[in-house]
């Protein structure tokens, strides 16, 4: 049985593509019994109808209640006006380093920091959507690798000062912090 994510103030949900991670982040969320707060990473554009259809799955599943913030790029700087009554959702972090990746290294960094710090200082009860991309084969192209690193950097880093992770594949979710044995702090 996966307990109750109510004394969670940060909760990781990882894992491949529709795999239904974001369905349940969704259901974690609604649990919260706190006012639910959707962060959406990703840009529409206009020309990607495939895109277009993705998101609008996503909007349909939400409650009509649940607000809904499109942030692209500053999540660092959102994160300093939220509010302990405030249940956060943010999907997904793979989205919004996409929209990052054209930061150099030090850029990146400091981005990834400046995130990791406004993480661990918000008094709001955190959801965030990771995907999982570096299971299969090493990208052929530098920034293929670039985001596959960076992504994989990130979601261990926040694995690691998160109150609860799961991992959603083949159509069963797992509670990592329960199963699993964490890596030493480096």
């Amino acid at each position: 049985m996966i307990s109750s994510p109510d004394p969670a103030r940060l909760i990781l949900v990882t894992g491949p593509a529709r795999s239904g991670k974001s369905e349940w982040a969704e259901r974690l969320a609604d649990r919260s019994q706190r006012s639910v707060l959707y962060i959406a990473t990703a840009a529409i554009d206009p020309a990607d109808l495939e895109w277009q259809t993705r998101i609008a799955s996503h909007r349909h599943r939400r409650p009509a209640h649940w607000q809904t913030q499109e942030i692209q790029t500053d999540l660092a700087g959102f994160l300093q006006s939220t509010s302990a009554q405030d249940c956060l959702l943010i999907d997904s972090l793979g989205t919004w380093l996409a929209n990052l990746l054209e930061q150099s290294d030090e850029a990146w960094i400091e981005t990834q920091q400046s995130f990791l710090a406004n993480l661990k200082a918000s008094p709001s009860s955190i959801i965030l959507v990771a995907e999982e991309v570096g299971w299969g084969v090493v990208p052929a192209y530098p920034l293929g690798r670039t985001f596959r690193d960076r992504l994989g950097s990130l979601t261990r880093c926040i694995g690691a000062i998160a109150d609860q992770v799961y991992l959603v594949t083949g159509g069963y979710v797992l509670n990592l912090s329960q199963l699993g044995i964490p890596l030493p702090k480096s």
